[in-house]
């Protein structure tokens, strides 16, 4: 009994050891169990925070994306040197402007633009041409000032429309209205112009600020270096720099005609003049209007570039209608001026001494400074020097785009380098311009005018007959599509033939034409409106013609 008690306690004992063993291995395989899956909650953890994180970044990086207007997602994708400038320049060349990007609501910038750039020194002395050069009354050049004047901003006001309707340059847009090949041709014309007038407005500024404070006075030279440096400053920006320049830079210049006025009454020199008659005054009639149109029209090659950004749903009659106002008030009011102190001037021969040696800057700073304001007159005539800044601005800015406009590759310098590179070109050739061939300079800018005519021939007409007036007609995707733009062989056609009708009406002192010479003692200039008339007729005669065999 005793034995086998003893044997029992021990194999119970045994039995109790063995499961307490193995509610210890099952403890421990549970433990091991919780602690793996512990384990793998952890690294799941682990995995969802990253994938959190990831996805967060992921949500960052598209709202950053989000954020970023289409002009800025270009910006990245440019250069280093666009990089430096984004932010404080625009960067954006002559590809179409996107809705997105078309937020100047104002139609306040839009007429200002062009309110500024003509409340010049430059229009000023345009208006003096009329008794100076022409020898024309008072009364005759103030109705030759404003019929001409009307014709020539129409075309502007007009084509700004186009602008914000297409959102492509003025250049790019021609590509639809004359035809590719024609369009790149006009845009070297209109590089040339941009400098050319550029370099004369910059002359004449010079002249100005070198009459100012004798002995000590300014060198011409150095006159040009400031004039374009000023230019530079503002048209280094683009687009939005210059509407608020041109938005207040009006009013000293405003303020100094207003002296010059004053002083003007003052001085009891003004006289209507005779009245005149018969061909020979109809002939400088003529003569002083191509001068007046041209410089009004001559905006006509600019002027989308400085509405593209204005949204498409603008109203349009409103864009026509204020840039007419805008145009019309600084035209008629500098140049009559002009004219005005010009008659002065015939009375007054130290104004025409003046005048003779320094152009419409000559009579400015007799009418304010000898005999007159003296130190305060002279800063009017630094301002009014100034003020050509205004008007070099729209060179300075539409020749860049006009570059990048002729082939393709040109597109890929930035428009900031091109800008620099005009003015470089400007101050360079200004220099030597007003020592050496400032009068050149002059009849060639006169020249160049001409093609403004020939221009708006072939762009109404194509507007108006060919598109219907429509501007859905414009595929804008096809800016840069040269397989379907309209070839623009008819274009170049039509700009060769007028050419020989402007070499037929034109009158200036180095060529009058055998037409002009049937005008007059001096000859009248018919130039611009016999080459928009055979512009007109030979586009009309070809443009069905291209349609027939090339399709577009």
């Amino acid at each position: 009994m005793g034995g086998e008690s003893s044997e029992i306690v021990y194999t119970h004992e045994m039995n109790d050891m063995d499961v307490d063993k193995g509610m210890d291995m099952d403890m421990d395989m549970d433990m091991d169990k919780r602690s793996k899956e512990y384990r793998s909650v952890q690294l799941n953890d682990m995995d969802m925070d990253k994938k959190s994180k990831e996805y967060q970044s992921v949500q960052l990086d598209e709202s950053y994306d989000e954020e970023l207007t289409p002009a800025e997602n270009v910006e990245t994708k440019l250069g280093w040197f666009n990089r430096i400038i984004a932010g404080c320049a625009e960067t954006k060349g002559i590809e179409p402007i996107t809705d997105e990007e078309k937020t100047d609501t104002s139609l306040i910038n839009a007429a200002s633009m062009w309110f500024t750039a003509n409340m010049v020194l430059p229009t000023f002395s345009l208006g003096c041409l009329g008794p100076m050069v022409f020898d024309l009354n008072f009364g005759v050049s103030v109705l030759t000032i404003c019929f001409f004047s009307v014709l020539g901003l129409l075309s502007v006001a007009f084509f700004s429309v186009f602008g914000a309707e297409l959102g492509l340059r003025q250049m790019v847009l021609s590509r639809f209205l004359i035809g590719n090949w024609a369009a790149r041709a006009f845009s070297v014309i209109n590089t040339v112009a941009c400098v050319g007038w550029g370099i004369v407005n910059t002359v004449s500024a010079a002249q100005l600020l070198n009459l100012v404070n004798q002995p000590h006075n300014m060198p011409l030279w150095a006159g040009c270096v400031v004039i374009v440096g000023s230019t530079v400053l503002v048209t280094f920006f683009g687009y939005k720099v210059i509407h608020l320049y041109q938005k207040y830079s009006w009013v000293p210049n405003f303020g100094v005609f207003l002296v010059i006025i004053a002083r003007l009454k003052m001085s009891h020199t003004f006289t209507n003049g005779p009245w005149g008659g018969g061909p020979t005054t109809a002939g400088n009639v003529l003569s002083f209007g191509l001068s007046i149109y041209g410089f009004a029209a001559g905006w006509t090659t600019y002027a989308a570039d400085y509405t593209v950004y204005m949204p498409r749903s603008t109203n349009k009659y409103k864009i026509f209608f204020w840039l007419c106002a805008g145009l019309a008030f600084p035209l008629f009011f500098c140049l009559i001026l002009g004219a005005a102190c010009a008659r002065g001037a015939l009375e007054k021969k130290s104004w025409q001494a003046l005048y003779n040696t320094n152009s419409g800057g000559g009579i400015a700073y007799s009418v304010m400074v000898p005999d007159s304001l003296h130190g305060f007159g002279q800063f009017c005539c630094v301002v009014l020097a100034m003020s050509t800044v205004a008007n070099n601005v729209p060179n300075m800015y539409t020749v860049a785009l006009s570059v990048q406009a002729v082939w393709e590759p040109f597109a890929k310098v930035q428009r900031v380098v091109w800008t620099l590179l005009a003015n470089a070109f400007t101050v360079a050739i200004a220099c030597a311009a007003a020592y050496k061939f400032e009068t050149f300079m002059n009849y060639f800018m006169d020249s160049i005018g001409y093609y403004i005519s020939i221009y708006i021939a072939m762009a109404i007409s194509e507007h108006f007959i060919y598109r219907r007036g429509r501007f859905s007609a414009y595929h804008v995707e096809d800016w840069n599509n040269a397989k379907k733009l309209p070839i623009g062989l008819v274009g170049c056609v039509a700009l060769f033939c007028s050419c020989f009708g402007v070499a037929v009406g034109m009158a200036q002192t180095y060529w009058v034409g055998e037409a002009a010479r049937q005008i007059g003692e001096y000859g009248g200039d018919i130039g611009f409106e016999l080459g928009f008339g055979i512009a007109f007729v030979v586009y009309n005669i070809g443009r069905p013609l291209e349609l027939k065999y090339f399709g577009r």
